[in-house]
């Protein structure tokens, strides 16, 4: 019996890239970084890292639910902001769906992301 259960999309840069939206491996959950991209890979809510933040964080809590966990399970985020002068923004909506949890959390400014139109990507741990 395997300890590991890879959640999948279908999306077909999984298969390309060779990744998994989310690995189980006993309790604990990784979520692999996530953008503000619909179901047909369509940015969302462009130029407003505010609406991304809160999308992405809806696309991981969706993830986690597949995984048998949910928000409240999460341990870590990892943030990466293509402009660093947007981390209010993307801090006020962490914060709303974080405020009680409080997990460790990292925000970081990165060069760019893989679409110059995605302003954050987020990626989280969590123990069920």
């Amino acid at each position: 019996m395997s300890l590991r259960k890879n959640i999948s999309t279908g999306t077909e840069w999984e298969e390309k890239a060779g990744y998994s939206r989310a690995v189980v491996i006993g309790n604990m959950i990784e979520v692999s970084g996530t953008v503000a991209a619909d179901e047909n890979g369509k940015v969302v809510s462009k130029n407003n890292p505010y609406e991304q933040t809160k999308f992405i964080l809806s696309k991981i809590e969706t993830t986690l639910i597949k995984a048998g966990a949910s928000i409240k399970d999460v341990v870590r985020t990892r943030m990466f902001v293509t402009d660093i002068n947007n981390w209010q923004e993307v801090s006020n909506a962490h914060g709303e769906v974080f405020r009680n949890i409080k997990p460790a959390s990292s925000l970081l400014e990165v060069s760019r992301l893989i679409d110059k139109d995605f302003l954050v990507e987020i990626e989280v741990t969590a123990v069920k």
